[in-house]
């Protein structure tokens, strides 16, 4: 149970901790954050602070670990889901990245629609998005490739097999071999043309 005093020393801390912050001594302001923290560790403002200090530093990590400890004294902290959300998408984490920007955005949008945080947040998420987009759209040109190339090889396997047995000409069986390797190659344009992005939403 925090005290009166420990209380007020707390918020005083706080304070120093803002003061810090203001003149770009993020170490200092992350020591008097964590003084505030240590006497009374249950005000999320204390922790998200201090993540906003670790941001500063690029200590990605600490953001993380900051602001889930935030969101658990109160999950509803648009601060501690926005910056969770920036430091798992440093991680490459881009579906939950995704999930906490757009749990900022929409928790921001109900209690403050107009506010700045509310535009910063739409353009991190936006971008967030796009580079989720990205991975998976990678992701996908790299199987198609393979499976192509594996169909490619299995075609010309089939074409090798059928000339050797076959008793028609050779030219019929490469002719057929030949519109076969080009019916694949529609099936994998179209399926490659489907993953390039048309318009955004």
């Amino acid at each position: 149970m925090v005290t009166g005093v420990a209380s007020a020393m707390a918020e005083r801390l706080k304070e120093d901790g803002n003061n810090c912050y203001k003149k770009e001594r993020f170490g200092a302001a992350i020591d008097a954050y964590t003084e505030a923290i240590a006497l009374s560790p249950n005000v999320p403002a204390y922790w998200t602070n201090r993540a906003l200090c670790h941001m500063k530093r690029k200590d990605w990590t600490k953001v993380e670990e900051d602001c889930r400890k935030a969101i658990q004294l109160v999950h509803n902290s648009v601060k501690a889901h926005y910056m969770l959300g920036l430091a798992l998408l440093q991680k490459k984490e881009y579906t939950d990245g995704v999930k906490e920007l757009q749990r900022a955005l929409d928790l921001g949008r109900s209690s403050n629609p107009t506010g700045y945080m509310v535009e910063e947040i739409w353009e991190e998420l936006s971008k967030a998005k796009y580079m989720e987009w990205e991975l998976v759209s990678a992701r996908r040109s790299w199987e198609l490739s393979s499976l192509k190339e594996t169909c490619e090889a299995a075609l010309n396997q089939q074409c090798a097999l059928d000339m050797s047995r076959s008793e028609e000409s050779s030219d019929e069986a490469y002719i057929a071999h030949t519109e076969r390797l080009k019916a694949l190659e529609r099936v994998f344009e179209k399926a490659a043309e489907e993953d390039k992005p048309t318009e955004v939403h």
